[in-house]
């Protein structure tokens, strides 16, 4: 059978088009991705909108952004989701205060029937949705646009409650609803319905990799010629009694801090103690750049490469090298074929906890050698909590606004210098008119996952 191709390659659109009738052709270069058959494409992948919903604030008015890079924190003591906290040992938290669910549905009713983390997870989509100044799509339109939410817990809130009910008065009063609440993929399928989003739409979980996960998987989906548009993220509502006893149980939460929230997440410092838990959702709006530039999109940042690995070492703890997270942020430089020494920014996991603060650090110093002391490396988590799940969707936010900006964000609390975390970790005070084209947003989950995602400047 006689083997043809045609080959058509854009320098400014990064992209390449092979069509093969027969057998499978060569394979494509280094850090491109294809779809076995027939047709096989592969483009750039770009970032049209952006939507946060925080203890920050939201990023429906830039309220986000500017309380991030100004070195403001949302962390307090919790009082909305866990009125009696005195009883647990971590008393803090960064919650998500005087959220109007409602307004984020279509017919209102349906906020009564899902979890708060749906909540989340539906306002910022429609937030970057919005901020993509993306119109409702037509019935051909819809097929070629998917969603991906991630969650590493989806409806605690609605499992604790509904046993809570069952327990008090019985089997029969628990609610109808109460199973689609629960799951952890009911994010993205509300996102779905509410959008009309008919692509490629399921959840990842990954622990506090989940968010991260979701973009890299939604990123993949678009160069594998699956979708067009795909809304992808990160979300979380898990400031609840069980999630406080257990991480308490673990000795995983800050305890040392209960009377000055404002300083209890300080990640890098000598003094940290432990995870300070927030709850929120961050959100993308990913495109084929030839998508975005038939309807002249603004666009923030290319997505240019995704690195997933396991450490296989220990169900909690990280591997004590860094060597699963170097492996995954040497996937995300190769599979966007950007050298380490044009990364400028990373915004690092960073949980103020003493095991991941230290093997994060000798990660990048593996990877980047002598460029991590030119390296610019920053937690935001000082400022949001650690939102689990939802991490890596609200700070891949945060690292596609630092590179639209040129504006990076602080780590805060940074006051007492760890011998073993010794890079530049702007403390303090946000860089203005920092000058770099790529730039890493990289998360860690229980499990052993490690996620990376490389974004450029476009």
């Amino acid at each position: 059978m006689t083997l043809f191709a045609v080959v058509v390659t854009t320098t400014a659109a990064a992209a390449w088009v092979v069509v093969v009738a027969g057998f499978q052709a060569a394979a494509p270069p280094p850090g491109e991705y294809y779809r076995r058959g027939p047709v096989r494409f592969a483009e750039a992948v770009v970032v049209t909108g952006v939507g946060v919903v925080s203890a920050l604030g939201t990023q429906e008015s830039n309220e986000f952004w500017e309380k991030l890079t100004s070195g403001e924190t949302g962390i307090g003591r919790v009082e909305e989701q866990i009125p009696d906290v005195e009883r647990f040992a971590c008393q803090i938290g960064a919650e998500v205060k005087d959220f109007d669910a409602k307004k984020w549905f279509a017919n209102p009713k349906t906020a009564n029937s899902n979890d708060r983390y749906t909540h989340f997870a539906m306002a910022a989509a429609r937030m970057a949705v919005d901020d993509a100044a993306l119109p409702p799509p037509n019935e051909d339109e819809a097929r070629r646009r998917g969603v991906l939410i991630g969650s590493a817990f989806g409806g605690m809130g609605t499992i604790e409650r509904e046993l809570a009910r069952m327990k008090d008065r019985g089997p029969r009063k628990v609610s109808p609803f109460a199973i689609p609440s629960m799951l952890a993929n009911t994010a993205s399928g509300i996102v779905g319905i509410e959008l009309g989003y008919k692509g490629p739409n399921f959840a990842v979980l990954s622990a506090c990799a989940s968010g991260s996960h979701a973009i890299g998987e939604a990123f993949h989906s678009i160069r594998r010629g699956e979708a067009d548009v795909v809304v992808a993220g990160g979300s979380e509502a898990a400031i609840t009694e069980l999630m406080y006893a257990g991480f308490g149980a673990m000795k995983a939460m800050c305890t040392k801090y209960n009377d000055d929230p404002a300083s209890a997440s300080r990640p890098f410092d000598k003094d940290r103690a432990g995870f300070v838990q927030g709850e929120g959702a961050g959100v993308v709006v990913l495109e084929t750049l030839s998508h975005a530039r038939a309807r002249n999109a603004r666009i923030y940042a290319e997505l240019k490469g995704y690195g997933a690995t396991c450490d296989a070492h220990h169900i909690t703890s990280p591997e004590p090298t860094g060597a699963g997270l170097a492996q995954c942020l040497r996937m995300a430089l190769d599979a966007g074929g950007v050298s380490p020494t044009d990364v400028g920014y990373v915004n690092a996991h960073g949980t103020s906890t003493p095991y991941n603060d230290k093997f994060e650090t000798m990660a990048l110093r593996t990877v980047f050698g002598d460029h991590a002391d030119h390296l610019k490396v920053s937690s935001t988590k000082g400022a949001t909590g650690h939102t689990l799940g939802a991490a890596g969707g609200i700070e891949a936010v945060a690292t596609v606004l630092a590179l639209h900006a040129g504006h990076l964000p602080p780590t805060i609390n940074l006051q007492t210098p760890d011998p073993d975390c010794d890079l530049d970790y702007v403390p303090h005070a946000a860089v203005p008119k920092a000058d770099f084209s790529a730039a890493i947003s990289e998360n860690l989950g229980f499990g052993g996952h490690n996620a990376a995602l490389l974004f450029a400047r476009y």
